[in-house]
């Protein structure tokens, strides 16, 4: 059900529309997990370390699609609020058109130089193959992932923040099950979870379609979903290239610390595996809270509602600022139990659980930084996210190369690169928060 987010009290409005958001991410991630889980228990650590590798370049890959969605979400926010539907209607076919063609050649792009990514990556040579295996598999599916993304971002941009969480509920239990027959029954190693991946994502789409042509009347476009207007398309890409490009260079700059990580060996690898995903759990929510302070924020600024887009925010950083304290709590305290569920290796253990430790007190941190974020994404003005995304990956991988080809630090070296990195987003952001934040009307482009 669509929602009209310029009424209503903000706080119990932000936590309605979060909560289905992190429930959705929480699936996701789990259904993610669940791949490192089997893995690491069914398989072993090099399969683990294979599955580890693979997630932040498929990540960066469809991080490209996702910012042509969070461009288009924002357009159509703005058109929702100011309800114009003729306009949403056109911006919506000519996203999925567009997403479509670029999804299709991202993915030849990606199956066909497989083998230079990886090498660019370090990959240990002992698991070369099963990890270009792994991850050609995955590519695959990317047409079915920019598809849902699509179809959740324009949900979310007409306020509707449950609908892909059900979805998600059902991918994410098919995900499990498909693993399990495909890895414990059929013995299919690594590449059975990649198989399993790209099936529940295909289900989880085609739910997708069947609800909106039943559910959503603003949606039943019919031949209409084949209207392709290039001046929308000029304009979403003005606000989708900035969001597609800050989140290329968070996944970019993962890429330069796991390509750090392989030359510490397996065990280190398995272990950055491993912690990646349990920090995914941990971080994910707080990107939640800014998405949805993001739409708050782009609806009210087209009803031109300036004062509400304020109180947004400072709502929206309080839910942040709750959220880090949380986590902190769980990741310090659990360090151990959590590498448990991963995997049964001692030595790759001890590394996830001293990596924890330091990780968990500067969770603070990216709250923060998402809630400004979501922010300056809401006013519309992503070039501010990119260019605190850029330092903070820059200052990041700097900082872990120097503490470990220098210094001689281990895993320990990254939590320290991640808050030197988050610290410069704040010095770069704060600054240009506060100049905007004053303004009696908010910034139009």
């Amino acid at each position: 059900m669509t929602k009209d987010m310029t009424t209503g009290k903000i706080m119990p409005m932000l936590v309605q529309f979060t909560v289905p958001l992190v429930l959705g991410n929480l699936f996701q991630l789990t259904y993610n997990a669940a791949d490192s889980i089997i893995v690491g228990h069914f398989v072993g650590k090099e399969a683990l370390a294979a599955v580890g590798i693979c997630n932040p370049i498929t990540t960066l890959m469809i991080l490209f699609l996702n910012g042509l969605c969070m461009g288009a979400s924002i357009l159509m926010g703005m058109q929702y609020g100011a309800k114009d539907y003729h306009t949403l209607r056109r911006q919506i076919s000519t996203t999925m058109i567009s997403g479509m063609v670029f999804s299709i050649v991202l993915t030849v792009l990606c199956v066909i130089f497989a083998d230079p990514i990886l090498m660019l990556m370090q990959v240990d040579p002992s698991i070369m193959e099963m990890t270009k295996e792994y991850l050609q598999i995955i590519f695959w599916g990317m047409m079915f992932t920019f598809l849902y993304n699509f179809f959740s971002s324009t949900l979310r941009a007409l306020g509707d923040s449950h609908t892909p969480l059900y979805f998600l509920i059902i991918s994410a239990v098919l995900n499990v099950f498909g693993d399990l027959f495909f890895v414990v029954v059929l013995d299919a190693g690594s590449n059975g979870c990649a198989v399993s991946t790209v099936i529940s994502e295909a289900l989880c789409c085609l739910l997708c379609v069947i609800y909106i042509q039943k559910k959503v009347p603003v949606l039943r476009l019919g031949r209409k979903w084949l209207v392709f207007d290039s001046s929308l398309l000029k304009r979403t890409i003005a606000y989708g290239w900035a969001s597609a490009m800050q989140q290329a260079t968070v996944q970019l700059g993962k890429l330069g610390i796991q390509a750090i990580v392989n030359t510490m060996g397996v065990s280190v690898a398995a272990a950055f595996a491993v912690v990646n995903r349990i920090d995914d759990f941990a971080y994910t929510p707080e990107q939640n809270i800014a998405h949805a302070m993001t739409a708050l924020m782009a609806q009210n600024k087209g009803a031109g509602k300036n004062e509400r887009m304020r109180e947004g925010f400072r709502c929206g950083i309080a839910l942040e600022l709750l959220y880090g304290a949380a986590v902190f709590a769980i990741c310090f305290l659990l360090a151990r139990p959590l590498m448990l569920l991963f995997v049964k290796d001692e030595d790759v253990i001890t590394h996830g659980v001293s990596y924890l430790h330091l990780i968990a007190a500067m969770y603070l941190l990216p709250a923060v930084t998402n809630g400004i974020q979501g922010y300056f994404r809401g006013i519309g003005d992503l070039k501010i996210t990119l260019i605190s995304s850029f330092i903070n990956m820059g200052v990041r991988v700097l900082a872990a190369f120097i503490l470990v080809f220098f210094l001689g630090m281990g895993i320990e070296a990254l939590p320290f690169s991640y808050m030197a990195g988050w610290f410069g987003m704040l010095i770069a952001e704060v600054p240009l928060l506060v100049k905007t934040y004053g303004k009696r009307e908010m910034k139009r482009l």
